[in-house]
């Protein structure tokens, strides 16, 4: 049965009036997903070790002084600090970490973690793009070092590139990271030029306006024969839902259904080539009922997949 991790920590991490990574992404989100049959698990902290797989020192105690006793904060014009913020970042770290636990214990095939801010902006000592730790990053190092696997996957398929996981796995030779996004858009990375120190990155642009149609044709010629050549252990899925076409904040025209294409196939490859271990986390995704209806598709996938 696939697992549902989150935690009310996670509708603690208050940003400013009209950010579009608000609190009611969460709730909207779990509305959506209270009638699904899951295994529910309490999101844990991350530990400091968690984080250091991925982030320095310095940087870590950068976030935790910096939250506030009250009121908001800015790291920058994005980026928010509130009184819950350190907990909920560490809720999603940790409910990553026991996800790839529980798949690679055997507990069960898949796993989605429904927790924010999401992670996949954030580099080794900047915060950016709403993104506070490198959640999937971390993850998946946690996956390797810990578990000691020799290859696991990352597909990120959230709008914007996930230029904070480039640059937290760019000499990693043991993780592929692949990104599907929209380009132009911020943060503008993610070329094709963009390899990683062990060519283990493949950047997949999209053009703004392109469907789900388009989307399909790139993923079936690109991303999916590169995935099952590099034949992962795990795969971890950065599940960002802004690609919608009813999203604010980019202009890519998918709808619900694409999602749930794009979800079954990687599924499928994860089948084929790690017995479906599977560990998705929550990143992007603005309007909430494109968010809500593409993210349970989503996890309707990953149930159809664990049975």
């Amino acid at each position: 049965m696939t697992a549902l991790i989150t935690h009310a920590d996670g509708l603690t991490h208050v940003t400013p009036d009209g950010h579009p990574e608000r609190v009611a992404r969460l709730e909207h989100l779990l509305h959506a997903l209270e009638p699904l049959d899951l295994t529910r698990v309490s999101a844990p902290l991350a530990s400091e070790d968690d984080l250091l797989r991925c982030h320095p020192q310095d940087y870590i105690d950068r976030i935790r002084t910096n939250t506030p006793a009250k009121g908001a904060v800015p790291l920058d014009s994005d980026t928010w600090l509130s009184p819950g913020s350190w907990n909920a970042a560490l809720r999603c770290v940790g409910g990553a970490i026991r996800g790839v636990d529980m798949v690679l214990a055997g507990e069960v095939p898949n796993v989605f973690c429904a927790t924010r801010p999401p992670g996949h902006h954030t580099e080794t000592a900047t915060p950016m793009g709403f993104c506070i730790f490198g959640t999937a990053a971390i993850a998946a190092k946690h996956a390797l070092d810990q578990h000691g696997l020799s290859r696991v996957a990352i597909v990120d398929f959230d709008v914007h590139h996930g230029n904070g996981t480039q640059d937290l796995l760019w000499t990693e030779d043991r993780a592929l990271f692949v990104s599907s996004h929209q380009s132009p858009l911020w943060p503008g990375s993610g070329a094709p030029s963009e390899r990683g120190a062990h060519d283990n990155v493949l950047n997949v642009p999209l053009s703004p306006g392109s469907d789900g149609a388009v989307m399909r044709r790139e993923y079936e010629s690109k991303v999916f024969p590169r995935l099952r050549d590099f034949a992962p252990e795990l795969l971890i899925i950065s599940a960002g839902f802004d690609s919608h076409a009813d999203d604010p904040l980019a202009n890519l025209e998918w709808e619900a259904e694409d999602f749930r294409w794009l979800t079954r196939e990687l599924c499928a490859i994860a089948r084929d080539c790690c017995d479906g271990r599977l560990v998705s986390t929550l990143e992007g995704g603005y309007d909430l009922a494109a968010l809500s209806e593409s993210g349970r598709a989503h996890v309707e996938e990953l149930m159809e997949a664990g049975t």
